[in-house]
């Protein structure tokens, strides 16, 4: 981060100083007491379960320059001569992140790129991130910083050296893309696809796509959008009257950027070509997954936009693994683990199954838990990729949770008897595990992150696992 002083954050934020002095600089920004170190501001954030005005002492112990409040802190309200860290007081902590990071951000001519999509947003923003990294010293949210408050944290680690930012922007809801984009205002967006995810709350799929589209509300001059060209609900928006520029990226004639021969070599990764103007370069991927295809296209594509050449991109993409607990295969003892918990969505299992249907070994089994956030047609949902999973010739279906039984009853006909299991709760899986197994088998584990199906790959893990 680029040291600003107290001045500049109350400028930014509109706060009133209660203590310290204007001159004093901040180096860091945080909102995890535990992590703060000297030189940082520390804003007490009020979230469901904490109250960061309640760990203000362990701040202050811990040598914050600065602490951002919501209400008055008696032991902060002072003279300046009397108090070394400052206290700036704003009507809403969580507003005055915002505020700050939109003035911070603004400070900088970085090239900025937001991503967003019901599937892939993650991955891809790590192959941007590879990929622009081959030529530009680039910065990226970290894990799962791509909220409100995540996006915002991210962008006050932004300094003086980098030249470009990938900022992954995810959503549940209208609205929260375009509080995003108003803080960082893009020069370039992406959008992997239009799918399933959230649709209990937003309604439709339409819907979703509204919302994703507030990527653009804020764009830049010259501002672009890059999007999944083969998507029923993206191809046609590029022949809308629009206020910017629209690139599309897929299989199908007529795309900008057209991928050409994918070549599937199972969880050793694939193989592609991308023709762009004529030009086609040839792209191998570490990580399994033909829908890889789309997301490396539209990385390609983008770093295109800011002269990085497909030779570039290739080497970039090259390096990458897949990010964690997103189709992440490895040998857990006499099994061969396929990780893919961190969510799911109908797409992303069907993905996941065909990862599966594809790999080298013994028994293929997917253990499949609920997809949430389904709305309605939930109920469909689960049987067809229970129905696509049988299809798929998979060994054995184990089904949990109380959603999943549906995966159970899609595949339960279209597969030998016993080949398909159904469990109540994740613990009760838990309990029975090493008995089902073999020595040999390859286990899908997915489900939607509030399955927590990650302690499944956790105890598929343990040395103690008898099978």
């Amino acid at each position: 981060m680029k040291s600003i002083t107290i001045g500049q954050i109350i400028d930014a934020t509109g706060g009133s100083l209660t203590s310290g002095d204007l001159g004093i600089i901040v180096s860091g920004v945080t909102t995890d007491s535990r992590k703060v170190v000297p030189g940082d501001l520390f804003i007490a954030l009020i979230g469901e379960n904490h109250d960061g005005h309640d760990y203000i002492d362990i701040a202050m112990e811990q040598g914050c320059a600065a602490v951002m409040v919501s209400r008055p802190v008696p032991r902060l309200v002072a003279p300046a001569s009397q108090l070394s860290v400052a206290c700036v007081q704003v009507p809403d902590t969580l507003k005055g992140l915002q505020d700050l990071a939109r003035d911070y951000i603004a400070r900088f001519s970085l090239k900025k790129i937001a991503v967003t999509g019901s599937t892939g947003k993650t991955t891809t923003k790590e192959m941007l991130y590879a990929i622009f990294s081959e030529k530009y010293k680039t910065v990226r949210n970290i894990g799962n910083f791509n909220n409100h408050i995540g996006l915002p944290l991210t962008i006050m680690t932004v300094d003086e050296e980098h030249e470009a930012g990938i900022f992954e922007m995810g959503m549940s809801g209208l609205g929260e893309i375009d509080l995003m984009a108003h803080i960082l205002k893009p020069d370039v967006g992406v959008i992997t696809n239009i799918g399933l995810s959230h649709v209990e709350k937003l309604g439709t799929q339409e819907n979703i796509l509204k919302a994703k589209l507030e990527i653009a509300n804020y764009f830049t001059d010259n501002g672009l959008l890059i999007v999944n060209g083969d998507d029923d609900f993206l191809r046609g928006i590029a022949n809308n009257e629009l206020d910017f520029d629209v690139i599309t990226v897929g299989c199908t004639s007529g795309c900008d950027a057209r991928i050409l021969a994918v070549k599937d070599f199972g969880e050793e990764g694939i193989r592609f070509d991308l023709e762009v103007q004529e030009k086609v370069e040839s792209f191998t991927l570490r990580m399994p997954g033909r829908h890889n295809a789309y997301n490396a296209a539209l990385a390609v594509t983008t770093g295109l936009v800011y002269d990085i050449d497909m030779a570039t991109a290739a080497r970039g993409l090259s390096k990458m693994a897949p990010p964690d607990k997103r189709l992440c295969v490895r040998q857990a003892g006499p099994l061969k683990v396929i990780d893919d918990t961190y969510n799911a969505s109908p797409d992303s299992m069907k993905a996941a199954i065909d990862v599966l249907a594809s790999a080298a070994g013994g028994r293929r089994v997917a253990i499949l838990a609920d997809m949430l956030e389904l709305g309605d047609f939930e109920e469909n949902y689960h049987l067809e990729i229970g129905s696509y999973a049988a299809a798929k010739k998979i060994d054995l279906l184990i089904a949990v949770g109380e959603k999943a039984k549906n995966i159970y009853l899609g595949a339960r006909d279209m597969m030998p008897e016993g080949h398909a299991l159904h469990f109540d709760d994740r613990d009760s899986l838990l309990g029975n595990i090493g008995g089902i197994l073999r020595a040999g088998d390859v286990v899908l584990v997915k489900g939607s992150r509030g399955m927590a199906m990650d302690q499944v790959v956790k105890r598929l893990s343990e040395e103690n696992l008898e099978l």
